[in-house]
């Protein structure tokens, strides 16, 4: 229901008129926005199942090759193999904007451009499972990072449509509708007023008629 306390003036419905046609507007692009956002939401989230399993399905693979690794060596020999690793990795950070919620792109930098450095060890003294397992997380990092990527994507995307989705609804079901109820309300004491106002002057001129 209209506040009664609004000013039943052409002045005020005409600002009425035009905050409708302004959150009409905004109602229109924020769902259009909406759709978009969960249209991106949904590639990134086929996306992100298929890198976890990828990265899950990887991660088993070395987890029994290094098991089978200790099984074939020493502790302290295991131990002095990992002790100095040889190669470092670095991470980039850059920004790609998603209708205007910035995500993260994560890029991958080595301290060196070798394969080999993988390996901090000779492999004299070492057991072949060592270095498959070694081989098969170096292999699966680059998915890691890109799944830690889509899975902030998709935490950023989910929050900014919920957002999103609570000013469509707000527009859609409290702000247009009280609007259009002010407007009806304050047109309907306009043509309430004109109809005296014409009552009134029909008065006044059968007044002045009868007395000439």
């Amino acid at each position: 229901m209209p506040k009664r306390s609004l000013n039943s003036t052409r002045m005020e419905l005409n600002k009425l008129k035009k905050k409708l046609i302004v959150a009409r507007r905004g109602h229109k692009l924020l769902k259009d926005k909406r759709d978009e956002m969960m249209r991106q939401f949904l590639i990134y989230i086929e996306e992100n199942k298929n890198l976890r399993l990828k990265v899950e399905n990887a991660i088993r693979v070395a987890n029994k090759n290094f098991a089978l690794a200790q099984s074939e060596m020493t502790k302290e020999n295991l131990d002095l193999a990992l002790m100095s690793p040889k190669q470092s990795l670095y991470i980039d950070i850059s920004y790609k904007n998603i209708m205007s919620v910035k995500v993260p792109q994560f890029s991958i930098k080595t301290r060196t451009s070798e394969h080999s450095d993988i390996f901090p060890y000779s492999f004299a003294m070492t057991s072949a499972a060592l270095d498959k397992a070694i081989m098969d997380l170096s292999e699966v990092f680059g998915d890691m990072i890109k799944l830690a990527q889509t899975e902030r994507t998709c935490q950023m995307l989910s929050s900014e449509i919920e957002k999103t989705n609570r000013r469509v609804n707000a527009l859609e079901y409290v702000v247009i509708p009280e609007t259009q109820e002010s407007i009806k309300y304050i047109s309907m004491k306009i043509e309430e007023s004109e109809r005296s106002n014409a009552v009134r002057l029909i008065k006044v001129k059968d007044l002045v008629l009868n007395e000439k």
